[in-house]
């Protein structure tokens, strides 16, 4: 296989994302360039960098995801290389094709791999053929509203909608009746069209209250392809994850196996490869849940899964990048993700077989939001007055006592990880990190975090989809001192 070395890497990406990708590449010995917008100039991963390009307005359509101006900073930062950190365009396949075109290496899978896991419906038509569990819907091409309602009407209420090109919970509606579901669409197809240029979506059964569990996989070049285990993301507000841990608490190690071997077999499933190679079996090369072949796929990769009560799991979508959630995979596992992503894009054989791989304890992450809860998750921007990050867990931030949260990126402003040998060990160390954490000057969601991960449902373990609406009233709560046991270990 043909190498593709590489020494400067552009990050396409801001905040705490960039820094990430360049604490990698710094150990690496590779050279950074920091991107930024009129908003971001004076940002932490701007001075953290080798060197910076101002790509435009504070907009993100005016900078982060202006194609045009990227490949252009490239050039003019001297990169070979550009990695798209996780969010903007990193799944974006008109961006990782603009790079290759210009010549630089895209640290992460082809333009052709997004493409085809970018689209919802295709990509549920490929994984049925692949044999693996999907969520019954309708994915077709007749988008008229008559069609859809019809659709709906087969599948049974509650439905989901879902935009066909999307992610993130844009353009996601739970529609509970055939009366609600008329202007559930509309809403859906605006939001849809506003944030990813389509109104194509596709509808699917609404499962009662599952577990959203999604595997982490990694495939090279040289045809290998191996998972690394499953994260729970089951708590979520509007569509999208609060709290994200590893193992799951309600997957043995049986279940693992099969989540492990339908992730693997879903990468394998591009170019039609995967039980013939030995996908979940011992015959592959790398071993167990291995695959040896000419898959098309290379870099990180994320499958999305339903998990139902009676172990049952049905494949949601994929996410051709790596996930805001790696570090609990990183923490269990001993491993950077984002080395790996490097290595691999440089034509180097993934470090590790599935058998290879050790797992140790249980890891949790919280996502501490500049919004209020109080008011539906309102995002906020202002100052931020006071930042103090607590010791003893991961932080990953790009903050500083004083820095203003600009109103057009993402609420998340930082990621709180804390490992432990067991999950109750993790989660008490989680609370104890959020507690010491100081984040004055604007709303944040720190102690509704707090109260989520003292809630005895999820210190049991049982948490859902369902949980923030059915915790509602204890969640919202006001006084955390009232609701949370000692923890401190």
């Amino acid at each position: 296989m043909t190498a593709t070395p590489f020494r400067t890497v552009l990050v396409a990406n801001r905040g705490e994302i960039a820094l990430r990708v360049m604490r990698t590449a710094r150990r690496l010995g590779l050279a950074t360039v920091a991107v930024y917008s009129s908003a971001d100039a004076g940002a932490p991963h701007v001075r953290a960098a080798d060197r910076a390009v101002a790509i435009g307005g504070a907009r993100p359509a005016e900078s982060y995801l202006s194609i045009a101006a990227l490949i252009e900073a490239a050039r003019v930062g001297g990169a070979d290389a550009v990695h798209p950190g996780y969010g903007f365009l990193a799944e974006n396949a008109a961006f990782a094709h603009a790079c290759r075109e210009a010549g630089l290496v895209f640290i992460g899978p082809s333009a052709e791999a997004i493409a085809v896991m970018g689209d919802k419906a295709g990509a549920k038509r490929l994984m049925r053929r692949a044999g693996v569990p999907c969520i019954e819907g309708y994915e077709g091409a007749d988008q008229s509203d008559a069609t859809l309602a019809a659709a709906a009407e087969a599948i049974g209420y509650p439905v989901m909608i879902k935009a066909s090109s999307g992610g993130g919970g844009r353009g996601m509606r739970l529609v509970g009746s055939a009366a609600d579901f008329a202007a559930a669409l509309q809403r859906a197809l605006s939001e849809a069209h506003g944030a990813f240029r389509s109104s194509a979506v596709i509808l699917e059964r609404a499962l009662v209250a599952p577990r959203h569990i999604e595997v982490q996989v990694f495939a090279d070049r040289h045809g290998h392809v191996i998972h690394l285990g499953e994260r729970d993301c089951s708590v979520q507000r509007r569509h999208q994850k609060l709290i994200e841990e590893t193992p799951s608490p309600a997957v043995d190690a049986a279940l693992r196996e099969r989540l492990g071997a339908a992730a693997v077999a879903a990468i394998g499933a591009m170019v039609g490869v995967g039980a013939a190679n030995g996908v979940g079996g011992a015959g592959a090369a790398g071993g167990p849940g291995s695959v040896v072949g000419p898959i098309g796929y290379e870099g990180a990769g994320t499958i999305e899964f339903l998990l139902k009560r009676d172990g049952s799991f049905r494949f949601m979508e994929m996410n051709t990048r790596l996930q805001g959630e790696h570090p609990v995979t990183e923490a269990i596992a001993g491993l950077d993700l984002v080395e790996w992503q490097l290595r691999v894009a440089a034509g180097e054989a993934l470090p590790l077989t599935q058998s290879q791989l050790r797992f140790d304890g249980h890891a949790i992450e919280v996502r501490l939001c500049a919004e209020d809860p109080a008011h539906g998750f309102m995002p906020q921007s202002g100052t931020l007055a006071l930042w103090q990050p607590a010791a003893g867990v991961r932080v990953e931030h790009a903050l500083h006592s004083g820095i203003e949260i600009a109103p057009y990126y993402d609420s998340m402003i930082a990621k709180l990880v804390a490992h432990g040998p067991d999950r109750e060990a993790a989660r008490r160390r989680l609370l104890a990190g959020l507690e010491q954490t100081v984040a004055l000057g604007l709303a944040t969601n720190r102690d509704y975090l707090m109260r989520c991960l003292a809630n005895p449902v999820f210190a049991a373990g049982e948490a859902t989809t369902a949980f923030v609406a059915g915790q509602g009233a204890a969640l919202a709560a006001r006084g955390v001192e009232t609701v949370i046991p000692d923890y401190r270990l």
